[in-house]
């Protein structure tokens, strides 16, 4: 068996190796260069397989596995990362009831035999980049808003000057901050003619502006989808249902399983889209005229054009109306 499962904390690494279907060994390593290189040497020392043989299964857990999953990958090993919701419901239907570290890892070993995850890559290089721009952005856009929320406090309650004065020194520097990062974003974009080339298929989306367009570069860019829907449910756009039988019959929402930034920009883009976009405005007045709710409608419009996001960039062509 070439299966091993890790669990990943910010300061060590819980390995398990299936040896036989009932018999494995453990390895406890620190999650730093000489920690990696000291699990792909056991590793390859207790299973006497070649590295490419070898398949490594972690959770995706915020970016403690990210190095390691890249050097596993440049080594020349499999790597899956596979969403800990699927290995949390794997480990219930195994009747495991207790959690810790150690245990962890062997789920995520028996995950990866049974389940053949699909094989992990890393992003491109400049899709890194303009992950991180976007995210230092979102950050400085969110510290600015609670600022304003700050002063607008302040002024009713009439703090003094000198507090007021604070808060406004604070809202131009956040301001100022985030007029440089979003230059720094357009000037990584240009250089790149893919990224360029890409964002302006975009845009040519009615309701896709500057804001959607980079961040569905960064999204589609940043993962190996199939199709569309994946992408969608990845974002946390696809609805789920809870019905029973003839009593139960809960209305469906969605998932909201994904960057909730990106979302709420979604949603504020369907909210134009709906007006000026001919395929799901058609969309949303058929479903609205169903007796769905503007809400679910308005759901359905954002799944929709994410939809027509990745369509684009999948077929590279601009994008075309099907309503007629």
């Amino acid at each position: 068996m070439n299966t091993i499962g890790i669990d990943v904390s910010k300061e060590k690494l819980d390995c398990a190796w299936l040896r036989e279907q009932d018999k494995l060994k453990t390895k406890v390593v620190a999650n730093k260069l000489t920690g990696w290189q000291d699990l792909l040497d056991w590793t390859l020392k207790n299973t006497g397989l070649a590295i490419v043989e070898l398949h490594f299964v972690m959770e995706a857990t915020g970016i403690y596995h990210e190095q390691l999953a890249t050097f596993l990958y440049e080594a020349g090993a499999k790597v899956s990362v596979v969403n800990p919701a699927q290995v949390k419901f794997y480990a219930q239907g195994l009747g495991v009831r207790s959690k810790n570290d150690k245990k962890d890892s062997v789920v995520l070993a028996r995950y990866g035999l049974k389940e053949n995850p699909s094989l992990w890559q890393p992003e491109a290089p400049e899709i890194r980049t303009l992950k991180a721009l976007l995210a230092r952005f979102d950050g400085i856009e969110k510290d600015l808003q609670r600022e304003k929320n700050r002063q607008e406090k302040a002024k009713i309650s009439l703090a003094p000057a000198e507090v007021i004065h604070s808060l406004n020194l604070m809202i131009e520097q956040l301001k100022s901050e985030q007029q440089r990062l979003d230059d720094l974003i357009e000037d990584h974009i240009n250089k790149h003619t893919k990224l360029r080339e890409n964002k302006a298929l975009l845009e040519s989306i009615p309701a896709v502006g500057n804001v959607i367009a980079t961040r569905m570069l960064m999204v589609i860019g940043s993962r190996q989808f199939d199709d569309a829907y994946q992408c969608a449910a990845y974002l946390g756009l696809v609805p789920v249902q809870h019905e029973s039988g003839s009593s139960v019959k809960g209305r469906a929402h969605l998932s909201k399983a994904g960057n909730p930034v990106i979302r709420a920009k979604l949603y504020m883009a369907a909210v134009v889209a709906i007006r000026y976009n001919p395929d799901i405005k058609a969309q949303y007045e058929r479903l609205t005229s169903k007796g769905k709710s503007k809400m679910s409608a308005l759901g359905a419009a954002m799944r929709k054009l994410v939809h027509i996001c990745f369509g684009v960039l999948k077929h590279q062509q601009p994008y075309q109306p099907q309503a007629t």
